[in-house]
């Protein structure tokens, strides 16, 4: 007795050259599509990207969330604030705006952040809290429009500085950044991943400029450690 039919039809492929033809020339287009936000990406943040030693001096430098372990900055996070840290000490910024996650009480990204940074030597007042960075772009609209952030230092991993400048730009901010050393270990390769699809949002970001989650009233907190400091 044979195998019994499952019914599964295989695709057809086009029986004409012209057919085949087509059929090509749309997934070459569907690649083109799919590959422009990251080559957008690219093009912005070509010639804004530092390093800790060579970073413009500028007033704000910009640290983005990248998740706690038990309450404490991941690896990656402190890699963040530690270039934030030796930027301060070296007196190329004046001022760290920490942006992150703080949307349900037990998890505070900013305040764990600021609890890093003055453990290494940056002063308490020196630092402003952002508890409504959920993402990139909220993190940069919020920059702008609600701690009136102009100009400013982005610092994140090498696999999302480019996403993060490019976003600053669309938001407003004149930004460059630095892209901190990562062990590529199981967390950098899934975030570099994660890159190719977050572009195409980010993309759409920067044309449609959507509110972030939550905006809120403006918030003195950089003018004012500015100004103290001077």
């Amino acid at each position: 007795m044979g195998l019994p039919r499952l019914g599964i039809r295989r695709p057809r492929l086009p029986r004409t050259r012209a057919g085949r033809r087509r059929a090509v020339q749309v997934v070459m287009l569907g690649c083109v599509l799919a590959l422009l936000p990251a080559t957008w990406m690219f093009a912005v943040a070509g010639d804004r990207l530092r390093t800790t030693e060579d970073a413009p001096r500028t007033e704000v430098a910009v640290v983005f969330g990248a998740g706690l372990w038990a309450g404490e900055p991941s690896p990656y996070l402190a890699h963040r604030l530690d270039a934030a840290a030796k930027l301060y000490r070296a007196g190329r910024i004046e001022v760290v705006l920490v942006t992150g996650d703080n949307s349900r009480e037990d998890y505070d990204e900013p305040d764990a952040m600021r609890t890093y940074l003055t453990r290494h030597g940056v002063p308490d007042g020196r630092i402003v809290s952002d508890y409504a960075g959920f993402d990139t772009w909220d993190s940069c609209v919020r920059a702008k429009k609600i701690f009136g952030v102009n100009h400013a230092v982005l610092i994140s991993q090498g696999f999302h500085i480019r996403r993060a400048v490019a976003l600053c730009q669309a938001a407003g901010v004149d930004s460059y950044g630095i892209g901190v050393d990562a062990k590529h270990d199981a967390t950098w390769y899934y975030g570099g991943t994660r890159e190719i699809f977050a572009a195409g949002k980010a993309a759409l970001d920067a044309v449609f400029k959507p509110d972030p989650r939550f905006l809120g009233p403006k918030e003195p907190g950089v003018g004012e450690a500015l100004a103290a400091d001077r």
